[in-house]
């Protein structure tokens, strides 16, 4: 199910003014959504002293998503994560990532991201290009995803789904802190992926 279609600006002129044919499915879609937090998940992998990988998620965050089934190149999504939810299962290193070293999140407590462009990439693929800001950098950052359906659940909500990622390098942010290893390399990567697992509810007013 397509939300985000490409426009052929090459097409012969005859067809440019032709009114495309719009999927019902698609265009029931079209609304104002909230991510619903107890359903869906944000967090990255990084790789630690070069040989095994650590995983973390951020238990605190929101963000809305507009989609319009009609022409979903103008589909946009807005998240807020906040910095000091992290969780790796272990407290200490907890601690040391909402620290000056890395995240600082006393100084800078949420992690946003705003879209500024869609595509579709084919089939169910689709790439939401948007501006991410950690600390006080604010970098353009491309999200891969995967339209996982639609459903109405057992108290009628109306959801969207969506999973994905994305991999920056840390240091373009500002989180460089590292420690250089006895055999070589160093403790952490530089590479982080990031990644989205997002369950989206329809609002009542579009629902209607």
């Amino acid at each position: 199910m397509a939300l985000f279609n490409r426009k052929n600006n090459n097409a012969p002129s005859a067809t440019a003014t032709a009114t495309p044919a719009v999927d019902p499915a698609l265009a029931a879609l079209t609304g104002d959504y909230a991510i619903d937090p107890a359903h869906s998940s944000i967090g990255f992998t990084v790789r630690h002293a070069m040989v095994t990988n650590v995983r973390g998620t951020f238990g605190e965050h929101e963000g809305s998503l507009k989609l319009d089934g009609s022409d979903p190149a103008n589909s946009t999504a807005s998240i807020d994560v906040r910095i000091a939810s992290v969780d790796t299962g272990i407290a200490d290193r907890d601690g040391h990532l909402v620290s000056g070293d890395f995240f600082d999140a006393e100084k800078f407590p949420l992690m946003t991201f705003r879209s500024t462009q869609a595509e579709q990439l084919g089939g169910d693929k689709y790439r939401v290009t948007g501006d991410l800001t950690i600390k006080d950098v604010t970098r353009p950052l491309s999200i891969d995803l995967e339209f996982n359906g639609s459903a109405t659940d057992v108290y009628g909500n109306e959801r969207v789904g969506f999973e994905g990622s994305a991999d920056i390098l840390r240091s373009d942010w500002g989180l460089t802190w590292n420690a250089a290893l006895e055999t070589g390399g160093v403790m952490v990567s530089d590479k982080v992926k990031l990644n989205f697992d997002i369950s989206a509810i329809k609002s009542a007013v579009t629902q209607a």
